[in-house]
């Protein structure tokens, strides 16, 4: 697994990941401090936090066309620069319209990531090594995410809430430097022993290689739109607790700065763990039940544990102390993050090659459309209805359907031989 160069390829794709949630975090822990500075309403800030996902969501697809089309190594440096660069531009904001701009165009930078690092898997592992190695890189974003807490609510307390988002951009631009100096886009051609074991490993029964398909193709198919579905529920918990669980510690169960800060950090590191073992989960899945086909062993872990994330986050919106709020929360993350691989598996499980970055980017435009309506209407409830009960409940009921149509919809995919 971290032979003949995949190691580095891991470890910065990990990395990218902790930046990446490092960057997309600072905003939701420097959010009470914005409010007050700049006098924004709940649905301004709940626009500020779509707005990141206007321009997110649309990279997602552009992201993964480039990286079928130029490659997945020159597409992820182009976006780390870009993301860094407009992370560093927050702090130059001056007012609510300032504040979506920017965040739009950090959302664009930050868009090609998950499927530059899916296309950067599958350029360099085995089918049966796929969904370990895509939870196990992706695990990083928890992580930062973890991080993003601590870090920005102590810069933001001792030096100003500005000064943060300048000292995350210069790690990204650092990142980006190792990344272009260490990192192929594939494998060396001298290495065939590595190459003939991606070509050779576990075959699998849902792709058919008899001649290239168009893109279009895996556009009507059911698979990709209900995976697509069920990707939105994630996103829209994710994004919920994203941008607003630190302001409802603080607005609702009446959490200091610090406190906040720290709370946050509970959840992300059970996101961490599931997300970095999700994959393995999968693919243990995937060995055990391979007589049942791909599908079923992908469908198996998705559907139990976004049921169970649903689950926990509509509870959380009805139990009356913080610490069983808290609890609750962290275990819906966890068990959503074990379902964070999943998604991307199924679509290197039934997608061919050159196909790969362009449907994975397109699942994860449509999932990102949930990071747009999400965070506006979650503000909208607040401000409307004072409590954060039907946002929670919203949540959790979105991803229960979500689970009935991967059981029902998501089939493997017959493709035309001639």
């Amino acid at each position: 697994m971290f032979s003949n160069g995949r190691g580095i390829v891991i470890i910065l794709l990990f990395l990218a990941g902790v930046v990446n949630y490092l960057d997309r975090s600072a905003l939701s822990i420097a959010a009470p401090f914005i409010h007050n500075e700049l006098s924004l309403s709940a649905t301004q800030m709940g626009i500020v936090f779509s707005s990141f996902s206007i321009g997110y969501a649309l990279f997602n697809f552009i992201g993964g066309m480039a990286a079928d089309r130029y490659g997945a190594k020159l597409t992820l440096f182009f976006a780390m620069i870009v993301w860094s660069v407009f992370s560093g531009a927050l702090a130059l904001a001056i007012g609510f319209v300032s504040l979506a701009v920017i965040r739009i165009l950090f959302g664009m930078g930050e868009g090609p990531l998950s499927t530059t690092t899916n296309k950067m898997v599958n350029n360099w592992f085995p089918p049966n090594q796929r969904a370990s190695i895509v939870g196990l890189t992706s695990s990083g974003q928890p992580l930062g995410g973890a991080i993003a807490g601590p870090i920005v609510g102590f810069i933001s307390i001792s030096y100003g809430w500005r000064i943060s988002f300048i000292i995350i951009m210069l790690i990204g631009i650092v990142w980006s430097v190792l990344w272009w100096k260490l990192v192929k886009e594939k494998p060396e051609s001298s290495s065939v022993q590595m190459k003939e074991e991606i070509a050779s490993t576990v075959e699998n029964p849902c792709i058919e290689t008899a001649r290239k398909l168009q893109f279009t193709f895996y556009l009507k198919q059911k698979t990709i739109l209900f995976t697509a579905f069920a990707f939105f529920s994630y996103i829209y918990i994710l994004f919920f607790f994203l941008t607003w669980f630190p302001s409802y510690l603080v607005d609702v169960r009446g959490l200091s700065i610090e406190e906040m800060s720290i709370i946050t950090v509970i959840p992300w590191i059970l996101g961490f763990i599931g997300l970095a073992i999700g994959g393995f989960v999968s693919d243990f899945s995937l060995k055990k039940f391979i007589k049942k086909g791909a599908l079923f062993s992908r469908k198996l872990v998705l559907v139990t544990c976004l049921l169970l994330s649903a689950i926990c986050i509509g509870l959380a919106g009805l139990v009356t102390t913080t610490t069983s709020a808290v609890i609750l929360v962290a275990l819906s993350v966890f068990f959503l993050y074990l379902t964070g691989a999943i998604y991307w598996a199924i679509i290197n499980d039934v997608v061919d090659q050159s196909n790969v970055g362009s449907v994975g980017g397109f699942m994860h435009f449509v999932a990102n459309i949930a990071g747009i309506i999400g965070p506006v209407l979650t503000g909208y409830i607040v401000d409307t209805s004072g409590t954060y009960t039907a946002a929670f409940l919203l949540a959790g009921g979105l991803a229960v359907f979500a689970s009935l149509a991967v059981i029902f919809f998501v089939h493997p995919i017959i493709k035309p031989i001639h």
